[in-house]
């Protein structure tokens, strides 16, 4: 999951708006909402009035519309801008068709192969289009379901008092009886998470709130004492999340629960939402990847249940570090976008956003890489950047693919004190000038300030969106000439059609990140330069403030007389390991030209495989295997594969 460049990857504030359980901003007590007046300067009452009008309009208690709003954005409206799971409005009514169609990614394209049916399917259940439903009750158009905050809490009282009159409980007065129409807003398809999603809408009402929204207006839950009626839940017949297989596949004292992600078929061939395997000993598990939610961790746990969404291995809360599991670590989720790295990675879902300097906690750093070294113990997975990647490292399979990819966990996250909390530091093995680097900046000093970080998902308790400042951050900037004023690095793939990159905060196209070792082109004073993407990259490394230090590594150059040779984002068989029955997967090379001259550094020896998994029945799943031989290699921000014929290897001197 994660941030995608152009999105779901899904999410403009929140997956579903819920704000972490246990991370729930502390509401002002009735001493303190008694002396806040309901208007100050600057400051609209108007929306409290919308959802006033609104509950009356529909018979829906108050408090109850409040608190299920509070939960799902805290009453904001985003400008009229989607989530994650395409929820609009202060109401979080979701048209995920119409937000994918605004420039967001389809949530199956994290399963990154396009041989399966459904694979470019938007995911569309009812909980991503209950504007359809609110349309229809109300007789407002979609796009102003959408757009217009008035119209939209109207419409979500609507559909609320919809679900109430389903259950049989229309007309009720006292908001505890509203409880199952409050799970059921949720769009939670199992039923311990609509369960969770309700607890916390009445804690709240109980609790209280008052805040300014991000457009100006003040809105105020007052404290109320309510009972809820739980029994209400049995009626909407959800699914119980069946036993676990085993216990959770975590270290003992991390105390990891398990949610499951369902493995289901739903029609015309296609299934969700994560594969069946038997890894390692039906491939090796190469990868743990990184990634950032970008929305609550009570809205992933949500989304994760839904098996016409996508999947991810674990998910982890900031606010204590807390673990879930969803997918055995044998079997392939759907995370990365990229289906020769599913095949071979687990991934990890930070609850968090990649462009907020600030939100990583210590407690989850700490827990995650706990969490690593099992993984990596239990998998014999290297502690280094070749094998731990963040989304932002994973590459397109195909051209047309990579400007989609994700960029989380971000240029915030902290990859240096990660390491050394794995035990596994990035350190200075070369006293040579020259040769390779790895990319080490001093977050205290290195703050590069990047731009549109208001443009992205942040939590819902920020209110109005934080412009991007000088936070500290584990990535260096690459420029064109050894000076600050020179040009960035171009990126043809990530940022077509004219390659321009640029500092906005989600654009890897010109920047390398603490961990990762490049090949050194040149040393002029206190600059040096780097090879990436096919071109001389400059970075700011001063002797008494280095950005990177002096490595040993292995590297790999074009052949002698061969011009350059190709870069690919996935390792695939030759056409001729394929059995007649199974589609042959073609070699599509990446953009990128890598000259003769250049060197890169090696990752690993790549297998050339393909785990064919496209129908619900694991009996049909294989992998095949082929003769030609890749190495993974350092390119750029991303990584990516060449084949080891038309290259060799240099391997590091002393």
């Amino acid at each position: 999951m994660g941030v995608a460049t152009a999105a779901v990857a899904a999410a403009a504030l929140a997956m579903s708006g819920v704000p972490a359980v246990g991370a729930r901003a502390a509401a002002p007590s009735v001493a303190q909402q008694s002396g806040q007046s309901s208007t100050t300067a600057g400051i609209s009452d108007s929306r409290q009035a919308a959802f006033a009008e609104a509950a009356r309009e529909y018979a829906v208690p108050l408090p109850v519309l409040l608190g299920v709003s509070y939960l799902e954005t805290r009453w904001d409206a985003h400008r009229g801008r989607p989530s994650m799971a395409g929820g609009y409005g202060p109401m979080h009514l979701t048209d995920l068709a119409a937000a994918t169609a605004q420039g967001g990614t389809p949530a199956p394209g994290d399963r990154g192969d396009p041989a399966r049916p459904g694979a470019a399917r938007t995911p569309s259940g009812p909980a991503f289009r209950t504007v359809d439903l609110a349309a229809r009750l109300t007789g407002v158009g979609k796009a102003t379901l959408r757009t217009d905050p008035a119209a939209n809490i109207r419409g979500g009282a609507a559909v609320l008092a919809e679900y109430q009159r389903r259950l049989g409980g229309a007309g009720a007065t006292d908001p505890g009886d509203w409880y199952g129409a409050v799970a059921a807003y949720s769009g939670a398809t199992e039923q311990s998470a609509a369960r969770a999603f309700a607890d916390d809408v009445y804690a709240q009402i109980r609790t209280g709130a008052s805040r300014a929204t991000d457009d100006g207006h003040r809105v105020t839950l007052a404290p109320t004492t309510v009972r809820a009626d739980r029994t209400w839940l049995r009626k909407l017949d959800l699914r119980r999340a069946p036993k676990a297989a085993a216990a959770p596949e975590c270290p003992a004292d991390l105390g990891c629960e398990w949610i499951p992600a369902p493995y289901e078929e739903f029609g015309d061939g296609d299934y969700g939402n994560h594969d069946l395997a038997d890894r390692p000993n039906s491939q090796k598990v190469r990868y743990i990847v990184i990634h950032s939610t970008e929305g609550s961790y009570a809205g992933t746990i949500n989304l994760v249940q839904d098996p016409t969404y996508v999947s991810w291995h674990y998910t982890l809360r900031d606010s204590d570090g807390h673990i879930a599991q969803h997918v055995l670590t044998k079997d392939v989720a759907w995370h990365a976008g990229n289906w020769y790295v599913n095949a071979k990675s687990i991934g990890l879902e930070h609850e968090g956003y990649a462009a907020r300097g600030d939100w990583f906690t210590e407690v989850m750093y700490r827990n995650s890489a706990s969490l690593v070294r099992y993984l990596a113990a239990k998998y014999d997975i290297p502690l280094d950047r070749q094998h731990i990647l963040g989304h932002d490292n994973v590459p397109g399979i195909t051209p047309a693919n990579v400007a989609g990819m994700h960029w989380d966990p971000g240029p915030y996250w902290d990859w240096n004190h990660y390491f050394e909390l794995l035990g596994a530091p990035f350190t200075q093995n070369s006293t040579s000038a020259g040769g390779v680097v790895t990319i080490k900046p001093d977050p205290a000093t290195n703050r590069p300030v990047f731009t549109h970080c208001e443009d992205q998902p942040g939590p819902p308790s920020e209110g109005r969106p934080r412009r991007c400042r000088a936070w500290p951050s584990s990535a260096v900037l690459l420029h064109t000439e050894p000076n600050q004023g020179a040009p960035l690095l171009r990126d043809v793939d990530s940022n077509p059609p004219d390659g321009v990159s640029t500092t906005n905060v989600a654009d890897i196209g010109s920047r390398v990140s603490a961990g990762q070792q490049y090949a050194v082109a040149e040393v002029r004073g206190d600059w040096t330069a780097i090879w990436y993407l096919g071109q001389k990259g400059w970075f700011f490394n001063p002797a008494d403030a280095p950005r990177a230090v002096w490595t040993k590594a292995t590297l790999v150059k074009p052949k002698q007389g061969r011009d350059s040779v190709q870069i690919y984002g996935r390792a695939y068989p030759e056409a001729t390991a394929y059995p007649p029955d199974v589609p042959v997967q073609p070699l599509v090379p990446l953009s990128y030209t890598w000259p003769a001259g250049q060197k890169y550094v090696l990752g690993m020896q790549a297998e050339a495989e393909y785990y064919r998994a496209v129908t619900f029945d694991p009996a049909d799943h294989q992998v095949i295997r082929g003769e030609l031989r890749y190495y993974q290699v350092q390119f750029g921000h991303r990584i990516g594969y060449v084949l080891a014929d038309d290259v060799d290897l240099v391997t590091p001197a002393g």
